[in-house]
């Protein structure tokens, strides 16, 4: 898979967003505070180019800026600078965003600004005031001084508001956020602001309404608390019949996080309807323990665990208590007794009347997806089987795809680890071999139901998870293998996408050791199109397991994807690499073609083993404008005088949708069957393939294989497009349920070798080889949010070995000349 710009930024991105659970309380009193800080713009790694603060109306009444200012100084400094905010009013529910200082990286712009200023920000530590006057304030600590409205210091700031400054981003990806989307003021930085991934809001969002009602709401917690149970508290519909109400109740606490519990009633009210538990939102880690029985008084809310503009995590809010006044231990009690649950669920069934409780999940549950487990501290299991990209096994749109779909939907949880801590040490959930892969499996679960955002993605999905109470017992059916499948045959083909090798870094350097390099696509030569490892110390980390993949692969020729489009330096490296392991001179590189590689920032390209094979011709490629990654072709000679062309393809990816109606109208918008976007250019682009293959180098010989990431799933139209004209998907052909990569919880093959039915003939054995979809990106080469380059964050579970070299499995076919074909394989 590829996408327009580099895959580690876009995970940097997307992965920095964390889950965002706190509690409620009032604004300052003129309504208008800080709720947003981030200085991480425009610098290694950010996805926005500028620094920015936002502001937000928390109170019931428009609010003339006019005069007004945002300032900052250095986390130790004395001295102010000033932006002078305009002529802005800002309407109650609604935010302002002020761009600051830009720098030279991130890939794109914060939205519209309402107020633009120059001053730059510190990412780690500083401090920031909202200001009634344009008039510098001057000291280490103004917090106090007159017309100062608001006032955040972070990290190691000298001054604050409260008990203690706010935690440091401590990266060019997060920035701060005051709880609840700005509704939050118990004037304490340390408690009222939270780190996720900048979300630069403007006046263009829509008005968001504070638990709370009016700007000088009192934050006193729960007085004249009505006592109800928890069944009460919860109702039987989705949201609570008290919303907003102050309540005191009881129970027992089941399950901790860093910023609160869960509590049950251990009797219950002996309604199904009705859940038991609930979750007591204190924005700071709990005092209580497991088994306490305990009183709580505090606010109802129902909490959206995304953002505002989540639509999904909007519609299904999670009861919570919160401005918390008080937490009295009563006792001991009896553990309740954990419910029975078995997934999937009935179409009209639903999990609400479990939320907060403690149930047993029946299994087998299987690991369907690892991405976010050093991240967030998250697998999804599914019961039974790991789950299936749907246009994998049915034709896009069909019944069956539709009912495969929902039926997985429903079988499905997110085991959490009751933390919203980033990059979590010890990285929770671990198996055998310090990993976790997809397929491994437990035959139950115990835990506390709750719902929350599946990932670290805001905008992301959100699902039921589950956090459990006691460590997670894995079995693995399907052990490791450190060697390939057996394929047999006398010549082995294989392809491998290896993820970026790009021999100029994200640092601006080189393997040459230069410095200030860049990297190309299209007409432009600039270091943020280096998509590869940052630095010469990651680039050796990738190297080493790329090489040690490809060297067990042992192929007679290796299609190879991703490559660094910069002429011979990148292959050269990496042959030179492969043969100080496999002997001098093992593998050679094949020579792009006359016409070139393309204009892309990547490439494809083809080593062989000039002892095994022999190059008949020169390579060619088809400059056909309709692909993003021109294929290319080689033609061999084996030792028994056959002749056999090779073919290379990257298609284009499904990421980076189209907004223009000409996108649309090419069919290259996603249009819900599951194929994603860009389906109608990879159509075209399987159909010129088609053409060109058969116009120019079939005739040349009709032994030929299509190797490569196709980006398309193995029912997709680009594959029908192929295979409905007598193209033989030898993989598929002898598993149907084959697959290469995992995205989303969904595994598919996106790499394929596609026979003319001459050569399938031929074909004694074609599989993957299991060694990247399966394993959790935490094992890559990549060394941000690991220690030691992060000294809170998770262990570094990298090894020298072949697992998560890159992120697709590389595929393995064995060709037979040495025996007389074999007869056509019915596909199954």
């Amino acid at each position: 898979m590829n996408t327009s710009f580099s895959r580690k930024a876009w995970r940097r991105a997307a992965s920095a967003w964390v889950m965002l659970a706190g509690l409620s309380t009032s604004a300052t009193a003129a309504g208008v505070v800080i709720s947003q800080i981030y200085g991480g713009g425009g610098n290694a790694g950010a996805l926005y180019r500028q620094d920015f603060v936002e502001l937000f109306n928390a109170g019931s009444a428009p609010v003339s800026l006019k005069g007004w200012s945002v300032q900052y100084a250095s986390a130790n400094g004395q001295s102010w600078d000033v932006v002078p905010l305009g002529n802005v009013t800002l309407p109650p529910g609604r935010y302002a965003l002020v761009q600051l200082e830009a720098g030279a990286k991130g890939s794109q712009d914060v939205p519209q600004p309402e107020v633009v200023g120059t001053v730059g920000l510190a990412g780690a530590s500083g401090k920031v005031a909202l200001v009634r006057t344009t008039q510098a304030l001057s000291g280490a600590s103004p917090v106090g001084q007159s017309g100062v409205m608001d006032f955040v210091g972070y990290g190691s700031a000298s001054g604050y508001k409260g008990r203690g400054a706010a935690a440091s981003p401590g990266n060019n990806i997060t920035a701060l956020h005051r709880r609840e989307g700005g509704c939050v003021d118990t004037a304490n930085n340390q408690a009222d602001f939270e780190l996720a991934g900048p979300i630069p809001r403007n006046g263009r969002v829509p008005a968001v309404t504070c638990p709370t009602s009016g700007a000088a709401a009192s934050s006193g917690g729960a007085a004249g608390a009505k006592a109800l149970k928890i069944a009460q508290i919860q109702g039987t519909g989705a949201t609570s019949p008290v919303v907003g109400q102050a309540v005191q109740t009881q129970g027992v606490v089941t399950v901790l996080t860093n910023t609160g519990f869960f509590l049950q009633d251990p009797a219950g009210d002996g309604d199904a309807a009705t859940s038991e538990g609930l979750y007591v939102a204190l924005g700071q880690a709990p005092t209580v323990k497991p088994g306490q029985r305990v009183q709580v008084e505090g606010t109802v809310v129902e909490h959206n665990v995304g953002a505002p503009s989540n639509a999904r995590s909007a519609a299904q809010t999670v009861t919570q208590l919160t401005q918390v006044s008080g937490v009295s231990v009563l006792g001991s009690d009896r553990a309740p007794v954990a419910v029975p649950v078995q997934l999937p669920l009935a179409p009209e069934a639903g999990l609400e009347r479990y939320e907060g409780m403690l149930v047993t999940l029946a299994g087998p549950l299987v690991v369907t997806d690892n991405h976010y487990l050093a991240r967030t501290g998250q697998l999804t299991l599914a019961v039974g089987e790991r789950q299936f990209v749907p246009t994998n096994l049915h034709r896009p749109g069909t019944p069956q795809a539709q009912a495969l779909a929902q039926q997985q939907a429903r079988s499905r949880i997110v085991l959490d680890d009751a933390s919203s801590v980033q990059n979590p040490d010890p990285t929770p959930h671990l198996g055998p071999e310090r990993t976790v892969r997809l397929g491994d499996r437990t035959a139950s679960l115990t835990g506390v139901l709750d719902y929350g955002l599946s990932g670290a993605h805001p905008n992301g999905p959100s699902e039921w998870r589950l956090h459990p109470t006691q460590a997670v017992q894995w079995t693995r059916p399907v052990p490791r293998s450190a060697t390939p499948p057996a394929v047999g045959g006398s010549v082995r083909v294989a392809s491998m996408n290896v993820l970026n090798y790009f021999t100029t870094f994200a640092d601006g350097s080189s393997i040459s050791g230069s410095k200030g390099q860049g990297c190309r696509q299209g007409a432009s030569t600039s270091v943020e199109n280096c998509r590869g490892a940052d630095s010469t110390a990651e680039f050796s980390r990738q190297r080493t397991k790329i090489i040690a993949a490809l060297r067990a692969l042992d192929a007679d020729v290796v299609g190879l994807m991703e490559m660094q489009n910069n002429g011979t330096t990148a292959i050269t490296d990496l042959v030179n690499g492969l043969n100080a392991v496999a002997g001098a001179s093992t593998y050679a590189a094949v020579p792009d073609p006359a016409s070139g590689a393309g204009s892309d920032a990547v490439k494809v390209a083809m080593i062989y083993k000039p002892a095994r094979l022999r190059r008949v011709g020169e390579a060619l490629s088809d400059v056909d404008g309709i692909h993003n990654r021109p294929p290319l072709a080689q033609m061999f000679q084996t030792a028994q005088g056959e002749r056999l062309m090779v073919v290379v393809n990257h298609f284009k990816s499904k990421g980076s949708c189209p907004s223009t109606d000409r996108a649309r109208a090419e069919g290259n918008a996603d249009a819900g069957d599951g194929q994603g976007c860009w389906n109608g250019q990879r159509v075209r682009q399987a159909k010129r393939l088609r053409q060109w293959v058969d116009g120019t180098l079939v005739p040349q010989t009709p032994q030929v294989l299509l190797l490569g990431d196709f980006n398309a799933h193995a029912q997709e139209d680009p594959i029908h497009e192929l295979t409905s004209r007598g193209w033989v998907d030898v993989v598929g052909q002898r598993d149907p349920r084959a697959y290469s990569y995992a995205f989303e919880g969904l595994t598919g093959r996106l790499d394929h070798a596609l026979a003319t039915p001459a050569l399938a003939a031929r074909v004694t054995g074609a599989a993957e080889w299991h060694i990247n979809a399966d394993e959790p990106p935490a094992l890559d080469y990549n060394q941000e949010y690991r220690q030691p380059a992060c000294a809170r964050c998770g262990p570094d579970l990298y090894t020298p070995s072949v697992f998560r070299a890159s992120d697709h499995d590389p595929v393995l076919i064995g060709l037979d000349w040495a025996s007389p074909p074999a007869p056509a394989r019915a596909a199954r």
